[in-house]
């Protein structure tokens, strides 16, 4: 079990390596509901977050929705939720520490979301080892994201995570809402696409 993991965003230097990670990102500039970018950060903003988390004040803002177009379905829609760029500061400490507690775990033969690993390393595996095999079929679980259950996930966190700080902080981050059109939506089950949150507990399970 992890314990006393929460202290662990007390820690500038996790920020610093989380800004640099997000600004390596596809739109890591767009702005959220905030209205800021990456480019607006300064060590004293991130000392602010760092005293809210301490505190216990911070509250996370809720995502501006959009919608863009489907890879595998031109014709259709999909989703993303874009957080404010302190959340997304937040999101990535906290992908950071959950990747260093489950990934080493994980099974050599997955390849989702895991770091050095992607659809080409699949592919390489299957190349290497699925011998006579001359069909691969893909499959795609409709509204995976929109219909996670936050308590089976937070249940999946406690196995390995005793720290109810932190815990507290998961359930912040599922339960902040979303904005569309300007208007407030809760959201009672299901993580945003596009969020560190949603890549963090893809992590954990």
């Amino acid at each position: 079990m992890f314990e006393r993991l929460y202290r662990n965003l007390y820690n500038p230097e996790f920020y610093l390596l989380a800004y640099q990670n997000i600004a390596k990102s596809q739109g890591s500039m767009t702005a959220g509901t905030d209205g800021m970018t990456l480019d607006d950060m300064t060590m004293g903003r991130i000392n602010r977050i760092i005293a809210s988390l301490k505190d216990h004040s911070y509250q996370p803002h809720p995502a501006r929705r959009e919608y863009i177009p489907n890879k595998s379905n031109p014709s259709k829609t999909r989703p993303l939720g874009i957080p404010s760029t302190d959340d997304k500061l937040v999101q990535e400490v906290v992908r950071m520490l959950l990747e260093s507690i489950y990934e080493p775990t994980f099974s050599s033969h997955s390849h989702g979301f895991r770091p050095k690993r992607s659809c080409h390393t699949a592919l390489s595996e299957i190349k290497r080892t699925f011998n006579g095999v001359q069909w691969v079929i893909e499959g795609d679980i409709k509204a995976c994201f929109d219909c996670f259950d936050h308590h089976v996930l937070i249940d999946i966190l406690r196995r390995r995570i005793k720290d109810e700080h932190f815990i507290a902080l998961m359930w912040k981050m599922l339960k902040n809402g979303y904005l569309e059109q300007w208007t407030y939506h809760c959201t009672y089950s299901g993580t945003p696409q596009g969020s560190g949150v949603a890549l963090s507990l893809q992590i954990s399970t």
